[in-house]
C-alpha cells in the first residue's frame, strides 16, 4: 500500500445495491483509493471491475460474509492494513 498524501482514501461499508455505493464509486477520482468495509465487501465479488484500481476489503469482513475465499488475498486487508490506508491518505471521507 503505497503512500498516497493527494488522494483520497474513501471507506464504504453499504451494500453494492446502495445508492451511497453508487455515489461513492462515482465520487472516486483517479488516484484515489476505495476500502470496502462491513456489506460493502461484497463488491469485491460483484463489482470487481468497476472498482477503482487501488480498492481493497476488510479480511474480517470478507471472512464474515463468506467471500474471503473467493477474492484475491491481495484485494484484503486486515486491521492493520485498515490503519496503514489511513496514515497514507490526508483525507478520508467515510459513506
Amino acid at each position: 500500500m503505497p503512500e498516497n498524501t493527494t488522494a483520497t482514501l474513501h471507506i464504504i461499508n453499504k451494500a453494492p445495491e446502495h445508492a451511497r455505493f453508487r455515489h461513492c464509486l462515482a465520487s472516486a477520482q483517479q488516484g484515489d483509493t476505495l476500502l470496502l468495509i462491513e456489506d460493502a465487501v461484497l463488491a469485491l465479488l460483484d463489482r470487481g471491475k468497476e472498482l477503482p484500481g487501488a480498492s481493497y476489503g476488510l479480511e474480517a469482513d470478507a471472512n464474515a460474509r463468506a467471500v474471503a475465499n473467493r477474492v484475491p488475498a491481495d484485494q484484503l486487508v486486515d486491521y492493520a492494513g485498515f490503519v496503514q490506508l489511513t496514515v497514507n491518505h490526508s483525507r478520508i471521507i467515510n459513506w
